[in-house]
């Protein structure tokens, strides 16, 4: 083997690339990524794996077209936090666009990485508006816009999943809510979570199991509490707003914000703003037919009483009627009853009479075809063994008969066998 070949060391080879690097791009730029994981360590410095997804796939669990690791220094990160907090209303999270300005290094031991030096919090409130509009269109496009509010809400809701956290203060304020009203719910909660990366696929997953046993329920309610732009980005994703579009029960969603609202909401069949304003319409509903029902039963007994009255007041002119015509009528019905009485009298007796004559004569029948009168006539019953015959087609010369009489029983034997023609 030939070691004289011309070479170099790896630090060598890091170190023209780390060159390369630094001498074609010496000045910072803006980028657009996708936060894949955000960390922040013990001394204050936050690490980013940042992602760029193919435009033309839009699945769950897709290879990424780009990746690369970023960090923010602990001061920076302090200052640039803060900003886009007040900024968007909510932290750095997985799942969120951003368009960050880099430097970009390369270490011989650590390899390719980005510095973060600045963030445009706009850009993200941006993005999430037009993530939003194209949720919108999607949905529209595919004629599934319209789907749940068409869905209908049952006249008493009482049976109601809940999708929600089961450690939010907006469910427990939904159930606070729901058993001040006092009325008899069944709430079963699909706990999911309900913001943050993995929210839609929670929360789908929990719409599912909902879905499957939708016959148990009269409604569903989807609840959380107020948050960020950000942290509400899942309600205007196109995967869980198709859900709600199409759910075969009606959705009702109380997702806790005042100022925006999503596409949940507007796909939702009944989308109120808080979930204690969800617990308020299901409460309101109940007294609303509650109160159609009490207004039923006091028109109702208004109804008897007069009806009562009317009919007391006809039996009072019928009574005065017959007061003054009983007598007639009596003696008219009187002569009916005496004429019928004689006529049902003697109708009675033709009657009596022509059953016992059919009686009699179904009895001569029967003692005219009792087996011992028909052989005291001069037949006779001829058995095979313990076959009775009907014809000679059965027979062979040579066989035994039995043949029964009116007065006994003869064996005789079969000397020849004449059968007459049909």
């Amino acid at each position: 083997m030939n070691f004289e070949l011309s070479h170099i060391t790896l630090s060598e080879l890091q170190r023209r690339i780390k060159t390369a690097i630094e001498e074609a791009m010496p000045l910072p730029v803006w980028i657009v990524a996708e936060i894949s994981e955000v960390k922040v360590n013990r001394t204050g410095h936050c690490y980013m794996e940042l992602v760029e997804k193919p435009t033309d796939n839009h699945t769950a669990n897709t290879q990424p077209a780009a990746q690369a690791r970023a960090v923010i220094w602990r001061q920076q990160w302090a200052m640039l936090s803060a900003y886009f907090r007040a900024a968007t209303g909510s932290d750095l999270m997985a799942g969120m666009k951003i368009l960050a300005k880099v430097i970009v290094s390369y270490h011989e031991l650590y390899g390719l990485s980005l510095q973060i030096t600045d963030l445009d919090a706009s850009y993200t409130l941006g993005e999430a508006e037009r993530q939003k509009q194209l949720t919108i269109e999607q949905l529209k496009a595919d004629g599934v816009w319209d789907m749940n509010r068409e869905v209908d809400m049952p006249l008493l809701v009482q049976r109601v999943a809940v999708v929600s956290s089961a450690t939010a203060a907006g469910y427990r304020d939904f159930c606070n809510e729901l058993r001040e009203g006092g009325y008899a719910f069944r709430i079963e909660l699909f706990e999911a979570m309900m913001q943050g990366a993995a929210a839609e696929e929670s929360i789908c997953e929990q719409m599912d199991r909902i879905a499957a046993r939708q016959e148990e329920f009269d409604a569903v309610v989807i609840i959380r509490g107020g948050g960020s732009v950000s942290d509400l980005g899942c309600f205007n994703s196109y995967r869980l707003c198709s859900y709600v579009a199409q759910f075969p029960l009606p959705v009702l969603t109380g997702i806790g914000h005042d100022k925006d609202v999503s596409v949940a909401d507007m796909v939702a069949n009944t989308p109120l703003k808080t979930p204690t304003a969800v617990a308020g319409w299901l409460t309101d509903r109940m007294a609303r037919h509650e109160a159609w029902l009490d207004e039923s039963l006091n028109r109702l007994h208004d109804m008897a009483l007069a009806t009562t009255a009317n009919q007391h007041l006809r039996i009072e002119r019928l009574a005065s009627d017959l007061g003054q015509s009983h007598n007639r009528i009596y003696e008219r019905q009187l002569s009916k009853l005496t004429l019928w009485s004689e006529q049902l009298g003697l109708l009675t007796d033709r009657i009596i009479a022509a059953e016992r004559l059919r009686l009699q004569s179904a009895a001569d029948v029967v003692e005219a075809r009792k087996p011992q009168n028909i052989l005291r006539m001069g037949f006779a019953i001829v058995r095979l063994g313990d076959k009775v015959l009907h014809s000679a087609e059965n027979i062979s010369a040579g066989d035994s008969l039995a043949i029964e009489l009116a007065d006994g029983r003869v064996i005789a034997e079969a000397k020849s066998i004449e059968k007459q023609e049909k």
